[in-house]
């Protein structure tokens, strides 16, 4: 254990790790530091903060701890987590947050993770269903993981797990306007949160 000295916190990061629980939904005070949540992440293993540590330094204020972690971005989402807490803490809505505050702050930690999100989303919104084959073959140009899937692809393709054709849904123009509807209300809530910052 380190000592932390909590008077070296500056009001501003207090404010940035309350943004990120009032994103998230959550009352970091109802944590009391159980430790059920790390004790059954699967991914656990693999994080550099484990899921308490993450909301005690939100707790504590240690925003730059906090935006640096790999831990949110190696978050699977599966609810382990949220579902163990006895307190109905939703940790994973506050990896969720941690993980937008850290793309909009320029940390991206696992910068793999981030592509695979943006590469996602515009494959989900180009043609309102993701495209596996295009998904992993675009996500492997832009993370410089060229060779990652060639050994795998040619089974694929025999077994025809995934193919060539491009799927398009008929109504991939509503799931287009859907995704720009959520990303403008983040930019919307994002800047009324920092018009709000820059008034305090």
């Amino acid at each position: 254990m380190h000592s932390i000295d909590l008077s070296a916190i500056s009001d501003a990061a207090i404010q940035a790790c309350e943004s990120i629980a009032q994103e998230a939904g959550v009352n970091l005070k109802d944590c009391y530091q159980c430790g059920k949540c790390s004790a059954g992440c699967p991914l656990s293993d693999g994080m550099d903060l484990m899921p308490r540590e993450v909301i005690r330094y939100l707790q504590l204020g240690m925003i730059d701890q906090v935006l640096e972690a790999k831990t949110p971005w190696i978050c699977a989402q599966c609810v382990v987590c949220s579902s163990r807490c006895p307190q109905s803490v939703d940790i994973c809505s506050v990896m969720r947050a941690v993980r937008l505050a850290s793309k909009h702050a320029g940390k991206r930690p696992v910068p793999e993770a981030d592509i695979f999100d943006d590469e996602f989303i515009a494959n989900v919104k180009a043609h309102g269903v993701s495209n596996e084959q295009y998904l992993a073959a675009a996500y492997n140009l832009k993370s410089g993981h060229l060779m990652q899937d060639m050994g795998n692809a040619t089974r694929m393709l025999k077994r025809k797990m995934v193919g060539v054709a491009m799927h398009n849904t008929e109504g991939r123009r509503d799931v287009a306007a859907l995704i720009d509807r959520a990303l403008e209300a983040d930019a919307a809530r994002r800047a009324a949160a920092e018009a709000k910052d820059g008034e305090a």
